[in-house]
């Protein structure tokens, strides 16, 4: 008669979860940037909320300055100088330090929030605290759902998107790269290159 060895299985096995595979980007969204009538359409439907100034002024300077989440929700009252119109960015990740221009339609949208800042910081919440990357996060995901975006929107698409706005514009490689804060000039290139102005007026 054949023996049959049972094996033993020990509980931590048997009750083990198998954590689902994230999903890959591509099959959450067609691309990871934003067009700039893309984010016109996020402003805007961001404007419309209860906090509609605080939403859509962080929107516009993210996209405008190419910001990281945590660049923007780092930002203070001290980084702005409004007689100079300038905005002074401490980049993550080891980028450098720069000092950008700031449009007319910004210093506006900061003005505005300024009135009534109690806060050394520019983005807080409703209890006054700063800006956290999720919080941030979380607005941006609903400001694309209120301007029926097809497909889910994070703070860092708004980062892409400046690259590509830029780089459409003929902005050249190494001027994006100080602008965006890219430590290596590899980090930049791919906006060239999927530019689609780069291929213009090629069939005159």
């Amino acid at each position: 008669m054949t023996k049959t060895r049972l094996k033993l299985v020990s509980p931590a096995t048997v009750n083990r979860t198998v954590t689902p595979l994230r999903r890959p980007n591509a099959e959450l969204r067609p691309r990871e940037h934003l067009t700039e009538r893309e984010v016109e359409k996020l402003v805007k439907a961001a404007k419309g909320n209860r906090w509609g100034q605080r939403d859509s002024t962080v929107l516009l300077i993210a996209f405008r300055h190419g910001l990281r989440a945590s660049e923007v929700c780092g930002l203070q009252w001290s980084d702005v100088e409004f007689e100079s119109g300038t905005l002074h960015l401490r980049r993550a990740k080891g980028g450098a330090t720069s000092t950008h221009p700031l449009l007319g339609d910004e210093l506006r949208a900061l003005r505005e929030l300024k009135r009534e800042a109690k806060s050394p910081f520019i983005f807080v919440t409703e209890r006054g605290a700063p800006f956290s990357t999720s919080g941030l996060a979380k607005m941006v995901e609903r400001a694309g759902v209120e301007a029926k975006m097809p497909f889910k929107v994070h703070p860092h698409m708004l980062r892409h998107a400046t690259g590509y706005a830029l780089a459409n514009k003929g902005t050249d490689t190494r001027t994006l790269q100080a602008y965006l804060g890219h430590r290596s000039i590899q980090s930049t290139v791919r906006y060239t290159e999927l530019a689609p102005g780069r291929f213009k007026n090629l069939w005159r």
